[in-house]
């Protein structure tokens, strides 16, 4: 795999889907539940449980890599296009960047150029199957091309931004773009 060019320099294959985060588990409540687009749109979006599980859906295959080395490839994840959530919202011309918001006050940060891609997707499901909790239930922003700490769990909203600000891992020491294929791991 590594010579057709899907499994970067450093990572080794598995098929198990490891768990890591930061924080406990959140509990999901869906009748408090909500998705916030703000920052630099015209009009802010606030979407319930409801309304965010009916938009538009579709699937991905894609691979996922962690910073701590493993890479598992083929993921199934179904959900909610990033290209479709966002014709929702008019964007302000200086809008460039994203801090993605989850529970417990947890952020990571992506260019919007990233985000706007046609693998990024707000993920319900992988595999078929509802996200465990443990994974990001009831929803994960899943970005391919970038290491795993950019593929958000329990995410909670978008804040477009005008410039690039770190996020939990990139202020703790991480690269603050993360590209698996460059080994963009850590900033030192």
């Amino acid at each position: 795999m590594r010579a057709a060019g899907r499994l970067p320099s450093g990572q080794s294959l598995t098929l198990k889907w490891p768990v890591l985060h930061e924080g406990a588990v959140p509990r999901f409540d869906s009748s408090t539940w909500d998705f916030r687009l703000f920052g630099l749109v015209e009009e802010p979006l606030r979407l319930s449980w409801e309304e965010f599980s009916n938009l538009p859906q579709s699937e991905v295959l894609a691979d996922m890599h962690c910073v701590t080395r493993w890479s598992r490839f083929d993921n199934r994840w179904g959900g909610v296009l990033a290209t479709e959530l966002m014709r929702r919202v008019k964007l302000r011309p200086q809008a460039r960047h994203v801090m993605v918001r989850a529970e417990h006050g947890y952020k990571s940060n992506l260019p919007l150029a990233d985000l706007v891609r046609p693998t990024t997707i707000f993920a319900l499901r992988h595999d078929g199957e509802p996200l465990p909790a443990e994974h990001g239930y009831p929803l994960r922003l899943v970005v391919p091309h970038l290491y795993a700490w950019k593929s958000v769990k329990w995410v909670r909203g978008i804040e477009l931004l005008d410039l690039e600000l770190p996020g939990f891992w990139e202020q703790n020491g991480y690269h603050i773009y993360g590209d698996p294929f460059k080994e963009q791991r850590y900033s030192v």
